[in-house]
């Protein structure tokens, strides 16, 4: 009789939906270190155009949300190929978007193919490879991420100085057409069992869960904090600290290089400190936002702190992913993924929101203020999180 195990682990598949992770992330995030040449081509303000960019997450909420309900038995090799394709669809919007209200609708695409993707990411993985390998694939796929959010700030900062903010986003369209070539010839056909049914309303019995719910408020504040202040770096950067564009590419390079290096360490820390990462880690942050503010502003200052910042943030989200697989039982675990996408796009359009309309009124020191605050809320509700977890043992 045929076990589980027995299957062949289809590698060139997870490696091209490692590179959709990775062109997925670099997409959302490569904005962040080109709000100024947006803003001045468009003549809109940074803080504007960072609330702009954020819209992808509030359509990536939606799709996390309804997808499973929407698609129902749909063979998933076709749904990832629409995503796929709707993203290189995105880039072309956006390269060439002569106004404000087109880059609008590139951003909003790109937000259903973020929540759909990653909605979707975990549970394709453990169709494509054996049940002993499923660790190693899911690190494979997580490397993608790690990778793009390290290079996608400085890479757009290098290009944008190179071949304009236009030229950087159309690298994207030729990156996911092949994405979506390769998914094709690798991925199998993903058909869905016809006697499973899921529908929004699974969420709610979800949430009847206290520590899911506590849960979710810290996640929600974590990356809300977060990107309330990463979201206006490189204003902050540019206006506050006037480095040019050599010392700008320095500094992004150099958090994305910290936080790469900090995912292979919290990895090693995972199994014995979990809650405590969860804990000090925002904590951290939250004095570094202070820092931010306070500190005398030299380019050796303020390396150091946007190398902690990016060493400490960029594998937090990784650590509150392993903290849904440890709290959920396995038959959960899917819809609370779709719960976890939902809740982090959602945190990161009102962390840029708010952070945005603070920039603009009353300057950097209140979207960084405004973000230590958030990020020391994540450490009060990561510690309640922490005691629940422990009455139920």
């Amino acid at each position: 009789m045929e076990t589980k195990n027995e299957k062949k682990s289809l590698w060139s598949a997870v490696w091209a939906m490692t590179l959709c992770a990775f062109v997925l992330i670099a997409s959302e995030f490569m904005p962040v270190s080109l709000l100024t040449p947006i803003g001045q081509e468009l003549e809109i303000s940074n803080g504007y155009v960072g609330q702009t960019i954020s819209i992808s997450g509030f359509f990536a909420f939606f799709t996390s949300i309804f997808l499973t309900s929407f698609i129902g038995e749909i063979d998933r090799k076709k749904v990832l190929q629409f995503f796929t394709l709707l993203m290189a669809i995105s880039g072309l919007l956006v390269t060439f978007a002569p106004n404000i209200y087109l880059l609008l609708l590139g951003r909003a695409l790109l937000g259903v193919t973020i929540g759909g993707f990653w909605s979707m990411s975990a549970s394709t993985i453990l169709r494509l490879v054996k049940k002993d390998d499923v660790p190693k694939a899911l690190n494979i796929l997580n490397g993608g991420n790690a990778l793009a959010t390290m290079i996608a700030a400085p890479l757009g900062s290098y290009l944008g100085g190179i071949i304009g903010w236009r030229g950087a986003f159309f690298i994207i369209v030729p990156v996911a057409l092949i994405t979506l070539f390769w998914k094709s010839r690798s991925l199998p056909s993903l058909e869905e069992k016809k006697n499973k049914k899921s529908s929004v309303f699974d969420l709610f019995f979800l949430l009847k869960k206290k520590i899911v719910i506590f849960g979710m408020i810290s996640v929600t504040f974590y990356f809300m904090g977060q990107f309330a202040l990463f979201s206006y770096i490189r204003p902050y950067l540019e206006d506050a600290i006037r480095v040019d564009y050599q010392e700008l590419s320095i500094l992004l390079f150099a958090m994305g290089i910290s936080g790469f290096f900090g995912v292979f360490l919290i990895g090693k820390l995972l199994k014995k400190s979990l809650y405590s990462l969860l804990i000090f880690s925002p904590f951290i942050m939250m004095i570094v936002a202070l820092c931010f503010v306070f500190v005398e502003h030299n380019f050796i200052n303020i390396f150091v702190l946007i190398s902690i910042w990016g060493f400490i943030g960029t594998p937090l989200a990784a650590v509150w992913w392993t903290w849904l697989s440890k709290t959920l039982l396995e038959d959960e675990i899917e819809i609370g993924g779709g719960l976890m996408v939902a809740v982090i796009q959602l945190a990161i359009t009102f962390g840029a929101f708010f952070g945005g309309v603070l920039f603009d009124n009353f300057g950097y020191e209140s979207t960084f203020l405004f973000s230590a605050l958030i990020l020391f809320l994540t450490s009060v509700f990561t510690f309640i999180t922490r005691k629940i977890y422990k009455k139920s043992i």
